[in-house]
């Protein structure tokens, strides 16, 4: 049954003015985040995986798998489309290249789909590899960087020219589960291969894994968000062994170790709003989100913990508005089917019919 806790916790705020006034006091750290609306989408049983916003046409793109790219309306509360033929491919997901009003989907079969962001017309799908988690953009070398299925000793990361959908370029890093990258607008993208506890730093002018870094704090790295200007590196980690689930900052330059602070296991999603230096780290398997704040370059600390739903664990920030956005469906660890215990032991494998819903937090 999904956890209601976040539903319960904003119900006591909006009926507590006292609560209400400390919260809105900028000279006091707690923002009081809560779940605002939970929309409930027709579904069959398929997976889901990443979300993500386009803040210029305000759409939600959420990868449903078997069921496709569904396109949905965070401020109507509905759902818009599923793009047509993503079905087939089994989506993952959308990135978004706004400055291109372009949206590719990677779909699991190893396929990706460009279209249009304004229109949601459809290009040519193209087969890149055998199968594709995401991919990553970068703006300076305007180029799309891949994640694909692992072979023997590498995972193959394909550059890709999103004007042509052509590979210009093959990058084998040394993991068996490349998961999160970022780009730092100057030519390095971060990518963490969650498997080995490690940040692979690429020089996305050469195409070239330039240095590997770790952290004693992060045994399994998943989500990564970058401050440029700050030069600090976020990165959301699962746990393993006795190392805990953890949100590390790292120095980009030097890949040393900043800070680190335990959070919920489980999480897939990560976003940094600049402006407040806020992070968001959405832990599924521990059903909450991690609010941080950063200081000062040098000093970080944890706001708040909001209890969500049970495995939600993606995330897409509208920052304008101030609002996360996740999605979750019900699920079952059925003990007669494989269960990828890389997430947790009891990681559900079965989904519920009619139980997908797309999540608003607010504060």
């Amino acid at each position: 049954m999904l956890i209601r806790n976040a539903m319960l916790a904003a119900t006591l705020l909006a009926a507590t003015p006292a609560l209400v006034s400390v919260a809105a006091r900028p000279a006091l750290a707690f923002d009081g985040w809560h779940t605002e609306t939970v929309t409930a989408i027709p579904s069959k049983t398929s997976g889901y995986d990443y979300i993500t916003y386009d803040s210029t046409n305000k759409h939600l793109f959420l990868g449903h798998r078997g069921e496709g790219l569904q396109v949905f309306d965070p401020v109507a509360q509905k759902l818009v489309t599923t793009l047509p033929g993503t079905a087939e491919h089994s989506a993952n997901g959308a990135t978004i290249i706004a400055e291109m009003d372009l949206g590719v989907v990677n779909s699991e079969d190893g396929t990706a789909t460009p279209f249009k962001l304004s229109t949601l017309a459809m290009g040519e799908t193209v087969k890149l590899a055998p199968g594709i988690d995401t991919s990553h953009y970068d703006p300076a070398s305007k180029h799309l960087f891949f994640n694909t299925e692992p072979d023997k000793d590498n995972t193959p990361v394909l550059v890709v020219d999103p004007a042509t959908m052509k590979v210009v370029a093959t990058i084998p890093v040394a993991t068996k589960k490349a998961e999160g990258a970022v780009a730092d607008g100057a030519g390095k993208l971060y990518l963490a291969g969650q498997t080995e506890g490690k940040i692979f730093v690429i020089d996305t002018k050469v195409n070239t894994v330039t240095a590997t870094w770790s952290s004693p704090a992060c045994a399994k790295p998943t989500m990564i968000e970058v401050d440029a200007r700050a030069k600090r590196l976020f990165v959301s980690c699962r746990a393993l062994g006795t190392v805990k689930a953890a949100l590390v900052v790292l120095n980009t330059d030097t890949g040393a170790t900043i800070w680190s602070a335990e959070i919920g296991d489980g999480s897939d999603g990560l976003a940094y709003d600049e402006p407040t230096h806020r992070l968001f780290s959405t832990n599924g398997v521990h059903a909450n989100l991690t609010v941080a704040q950063m200081l000062s370059p040098d000093s970080f600390k944890i706001l708040e913990t909001l209890a969500t739903y049970n495995n939600a664990k993606v995330i897409a920030m509208d920052h304008e508005n101030q609002k996360i956005y996740t999605m979750v469906a019900e699920g079952s660890a059925n003990a007669d089917k494989k269960i990828n215990t890389l997430t947790s032991p009891y990681s559900a494998n079965t989904t519920v019919p009619n139980t997908f819903r797309v999540i608003a937090i607010s504060k």
